[in-house]
């Protein structure tokens, strides 16, 4: 087994980056923390690289310390191994302001060869490498100092058999002719809008908004684009600053002044005392803005358009069927819901996911694809 370092100086950091400078990929994870922040806090950085493996102790760093790592994360030449990228690349975008990249998401992987969707860590390398992975250290405080020998091989761990998993899936993707797929995937990922706050589409985020009228809703609008500055400001989860449920009431019931909201039992005492003339004055605005434009409703699909839905969901099961895949890595059945009332600007149809079931959808649309059964397969007729 690999002896883990532990990396809490900038010497030891400079010095472990100079010695896997020569590996062409190397394995990432994170451990963080954000239940009373809006940004990620970065606790622990664990790389594992040939025959090294670091935990490296961010909190002991400051920026200069960690710019050996930072140069070697961002470097375009070194390929990143994730499982399960997106919240360990938006730590690190918090961190440096760059997205790292190119990178390989293992989880994304794993699903475009037949592992199921979102398969977990531990259950790949129980497939890969036949290890059982402890669980003893989920709920680890990640800030606390010094952390216990247990708590840095268990986060070593998530690094340790990332490298033959990444190989492994690799392979199987060159053997199956897969590996082009994945790149818009994984592309996908390093966009840094991906991971930039976005105070003016905050109010999509509230749960219960599509129950709103529009004059509801352009109130909401104005009350979440002032959470979100809030929250970012004081870098707080937004639900310290306001529960969604509170948005919704006062987007319902807009408050002329702070004392209307003495009786909103998802606005406490507090919160209305320190922000109740902000919150009046976020109200105000929005009852001057316009509504959003809001998607339109679908209309009901027919009897006949719901058994053509369902054809078509029986279509894309058998293609993926073919490619040992699960058919939500490739469509919904929201989506196939919108190809037939007449959409077309849909993942289904580009990329990959158009060669692999896309194209063969739309002939069925046209009439081109009949359906039939053979040997108790279902099988294609053009």
């Amino acid at each position: 087994m690999t002896e883990t370092e532990y990396i809490d100086s900038p010497e030891q950091l400079a010095a472990f980056v100079a010695g896997i400078r020569e590996w062409d990929w190397l394995a990432v994870d994170t451990e963080f923390i954000r239940e009373d922040s809006y940004w990620p806090e970065l606790c622990l950085v664990q790389v594992a690289a040939g025959d090294r493996l670091a935990c490296i102790d961010p909190l002991q760093l400051d920026e200069a310390g960690m710019a050996p790592l930072r140069d070697l994360m961002l470097d375009p030449a070194k390929l990143k191994v994730f499982h399960a990228a997106r919240q360990d690349l938006e730590v690190f975008f918090h961190c440096w302001q760059a997205v790292p990249a190119p990178v390989f998401d293992t989880q994304i992987a794993a699903a475009m060869l037949g592992h199921g969707d979102q398969v977990g860590y531990a259950r790949l390398v129980q497939v890969v490498c036949g290890k059982e992975l402890a669980k003893g250290h989920t709920r680890t405080d990640w800030r606390a100092r010094p952390l216990s020998p247990e708590a840095i091989e268990y986060a070593a761990d998530d690094v340790r058999y990332l490298g033959p998993v990444f190989e492994h899936l690799r392979q199987g993707l060159v053997n199956s002719g897969r590996m082009e797929w994945l790149e818009e995937e994984f592309q996908s990922l390093t966009d840094p809008a991906l991971y930039l706050p976005d105070p003016d589409n905050a109010w999509k985020r509230v749960k219960g908004y599509r129950k709103l009228k529009p004059r509801q809703v352009a109130v909401l609008v104005s009350l979440a684009r002032w959470r979100e500055e809030e929250a970012l400001a004081r870098n707080r989860p937004r639900r310290w600053i306001l529960k969604d449920q509170a948005m919704i009431d006062l987007a319902r019931r807009p408050p002329k002044q702070a004392s209307d909201m003495e009786d909103m039992r998802d606005v406490p005492d507090a919160v209305r005392r320190r922000h109740g003339d902000k919150i009046v004055a976020a109200a105000e605005a929005g009852l001057q803005e316009p509504p959003p434009a809001l998607a339109d409703t679908p209309e009901r699909l027919s009897p006949a358009q719901e058994a053509l839905v369902d054809a078509m969901m029986a279509v894309l099961r058998a293609r993926c069927a073919d490619h040992d895949m699960s058919p939500a890595q490739v469509a919904t059945r929201k989506q196939l819901e919108a190809l037939v009332r007449g959409e077309r600007d849909l993942p289904l149809l580009k990329g990959w996911r158009a060669a692999m079931a896309g194209r063969d959808l739309e002939s069925l649309l046209r009439g081109d694809l009949k359906l039939a059964v053979s040997a108790g397969r279902l099988v294609f007729e053009k």
